[in-house]
């Protein structure tokens, strides 16, 4: 009885192991997003644009501006303007109007916990 278990669950851990998230990259590259966050216990949301080369925040009534820096069609380095720390970002899926990535410091800090935190933007344009 158990001789035909197991090819039907190799059959199955095959086509789990070859799953791979959707990441059409490219389609989030520039564009217009609302991005949700907790600050404190508070769920909020703010907005973005970014093109190749500049990222504009908008949150909280204030306005937020890095230089872009792409490494491959998947990642990209923020550096705000205002020379706060540079945020690396890698894009981990994507769906037809979102993608989710993960972000973290772009410059480890041997004093600092490295903390890698998930996020979704949905794209508005």
């Amino acid at each position: 009885m158990i001789k035909p278990i197991i090819p039907l669950l190799s059959l199955l851990l095959f086509c789990v192991s070859c799953y791979s998230p959707q990441r059409d990259c490219e389609s989030y590259r520039t564009g217009t997003f609302r991005f949700d966050y907790e600050l404190e216990g508070v769920l909020k949301s703010g907005t973005f644009t970014r093109t190749d080369a500049y990222s504009i925040e908008f949150f909280e009534h204030k306005t937020d501006s890095a230089n872009v820096k792409w490494i491959n069609d998947c990642e990209f380095v923020l550096r705000p303007l205002d020379n706060k720390a540079a945020i690396h970002y890698k894009i981990i899926s994507t769906t037809d109007s979102s993608y989710t990535f993960e972000y973290k410091r772009a410059v480890k800090d041997p004093k600092k916990k490295l903390i890698v935190k998930k996020g979704t933007a949905i794209k508005t344009d």
